[in-house]
């Protein structure tokens, strides 16, 4: 049915005895007291507007589902009228959603995905199962997952995983049956698990902490080049400032070098001058082994962690429910054994040891 009739048979009903009516710059409208149900419901509207709400712009999200850009431009603003709110702003700068358009399109973009998602599973069904998603983000993958991914093969080899990474913060854009998320603590729609709560201090090599021996914390941040790690949507000395705050040193959060992992950071700090402040535990290696100092034992938790998050529709899944305990399992046996390296590593740095 076109949006054009959909809406044509709402207003009829508005008309029909007993049901209400508005007038909207001279033109029936669905009442706004009136119930949208599925009957009414525009399938390529919808889609329309996920397109053009993802991309922010009719060009970016006619092109994305190969349509023409007036035939998009047709279809949002039909849904806006039955909806009788717009859903953009528009201005010679561009698009942006407006607070309805805000609250519709996250709601939309993941109805679209678990039907196309839902369609493909019936439709393969018999052939061979697809593989499950997996997002990790690239620093947690790089220097704690690999093993986690390896045992998992061994012991499951019949389950087929597609592993994905992305530098964002919090749940990552696209189709995944599970996601490592990076993030602060929040409530969303999914099951989540916290895996790992990160803990940061000031690690360098030992030839920059050799040229800095002596100092106190703050005197040796001040001279010393601060690496930064970027956040989406942060100001780049977020993290400095934030640990700055928590041991109470005044320091230049502005300048130096920023990264957009962590694991780049590290790196660059391992073969060259610089301060880096990094999670403590994931790269408890490096610092073990001599090629990461961590000058002071000064440690901080930022408020982020690591979180798992899954659809709880997909928990009757066997082979992700088995992933799922599989991930938990293991950070839980990684935090047992972080928690007795701490309390060795600061024994060890106590004043008079």
């Amino acid at each position: 049915m076109l949006l054009s009739e959909i809406i044509d048979n709402a207003k009829a009903e508005a008309r029909a005895p007993g049901s209400a009516r508005t007038k909207r710059n001279g033109a029936d409208t669905i009442a706004s007291n009136r119930l949208i149900n599925r009957r009414w419901l525009p399938l390529n509207a919808l889609r329309a507007f996920e397109a053009v709400g993802r991309h922010l712009s009719f060009t970016a999200g006619a092109q994305a589902l190969t349509v023409s850009q007036s035939a998009m431009s047709r279809h949002v603003s039909s849904l806006e009228d039955l909806i009788g709110k717009p859903l953009f702003d528009r201005s010679a700068s561009g698009l942006r959603l407006t607070p309805a358009g805000e609250i519709l399109l996250p709601v939309v973009a993941k109805c679209l995905d678990r039907l196309e998602e839902t369609i493909n599973t019936v439709r393969n069904r018999d052939s061979e199962s697809r593989p499950l998603r997996l997002h990790i983000p690239p620093s947690l993958l790089y220097q704690t997952a690999l093993p986690l991914l390896h045992g998992f093969r061994r012991e499951h080899p019949e389950i087929r995983l597609d592993v994905t990474t992305s530098n964002v913060t919090g749940t990552p854009q696209g189709n995944v049956d599970m996601a490592i998320v990076f993030d602060r603590p929040n409530v969303d729609d999914r099951v989540t698990d916290l895996l790992w709560m990160v803990r940061v201090a000031p690690l360098c090599s030992p030839a920059t902490w050799a040229a800095h021996q002596g100092k106190t914390l703050e005197a040796f941040l001040q001279a010393a080049e601060l690496l930064h790690v970027k956040l989406d949507n942060e100001p780049r000395g977020l993290l400095w400032s934030t640990y700055a705050d928590q041991q109470r040193v005044h320091i230049d959060a502005g300048g130096g070098l920023a990264f957009d992992t962590a694991y780049s950071a590290v790196r660059y700090a391992i073969g060259a001058t610089g301060v880096v402040l990094a999670d403590i535990d994931m790269f408890a290696d490096e610092i073990a082994a001599g090629t990461l100092v961590m000058p002071f034992p000064c440690i901080s938790a930022d408020g982020y962690g690591y979180y798992l998050k899954t659809h709880a529709e997909d928990l009757s899944d066997p082979a992700i429910f088995l992933l799922r305990d599989w991930i938990i399992a293991h950070f839980a046996r990684g935090a047992q054994g972080r928690g007795q390296d701490l309390g060795e590593d600061m024994q060890r740095m106590a004043p008079g040891t």
